[in-house]
């Protein structure tokens, strides 16, 4: 979802999600996930530090590389992804006043009440972050059962100075991502997008 009410969620029903997402499995049980959720007053103070840093056109310096863009049919796919979302809202191609505004609401969280910042060691190679992606999907569906609508953030791997000030941990823990979360807003245009996915013989190969 891309737009929440201003409604938290109820913290006994936070706290069973992210309790049933730490069953997620990992490489010998490591349970590298580390996660910091920001709710009331902190969620509005990382969320006007993240925005300050935007209209300021700091771009960022994110702990771990992200290649932005993609080639081939990965290309085809993201940018089907940008159309198809960009249409819901009613922004045109050329209309650069409104992209900006449609990516600065990444920073704004889409007004939901809540933001995970999903961390793990910096001396970690990419394969333990395969875990904390296992146990990201865990938590959001985790939610998605008890009624809560959730979105997985890139973007909040941008500026980890800011998550990192806030909640005060070090320089060894580095942001992958962040995950929005709360209750969904019926009247945003974006909540309509339902992206496509191939077919499953493009994905997946099945020899007896």
């Amino acid at each position: 979802m891309r737009g929440f009410l201003d409604k938290p969620v109820p913290k006994d029903i936070m706290k069973k999600a992210f309790e049933w997402a730490q069953l997620s499995p990992s490489n010998s049980n490591t349970q590298p996930w580390k996660i910091f959720v920001a709710s009331g007053e902190t969620k509005d103070l990382v969320k006007s530090k993240l925005v300050e840093l935007v209209n300021a056109g700091n771009i960022g310096e994110p702990d771990f590389i992200y290649p932005g863009k993609f080639d081939d049919i990965y290309r085809k796919r993201q940018v089907g992804c940008a159309v198809t979302l960009y249409k819901e809202m009613g922004i045109a191609r050329d209309d650069q006043e409104g992209r900006m505004m449609a990516m600065l609401r990444n920073f704004e969280f889409f007004d939901a009440p809540h933001m995970a910042f999903l961390c793990m060691e910096k001396v970690f190679p990419e394969t333990i972050a395969v875990d904390i992606g296992l146990y990201a999907q865990t938590l959001m569906l985790a939610f998605k059962a008890m009624g809560v609508a959730t979105c997985s953030m890139g973007s909040m791997r941008d500026h980890p100075q800011v998550p990192r000030e806030v909640f005060g941990f070090g320089e060894n823990l580095g942001v992958l991502f962040g995950i929005a979360f709360g209750y969904e807003d019926p009247s945003a245009l974006a909540n309509n997008v339902r992206m496509d996915r191939v077919p499953l013989e493009e994905s997946v190969m099945f020899l007896d």
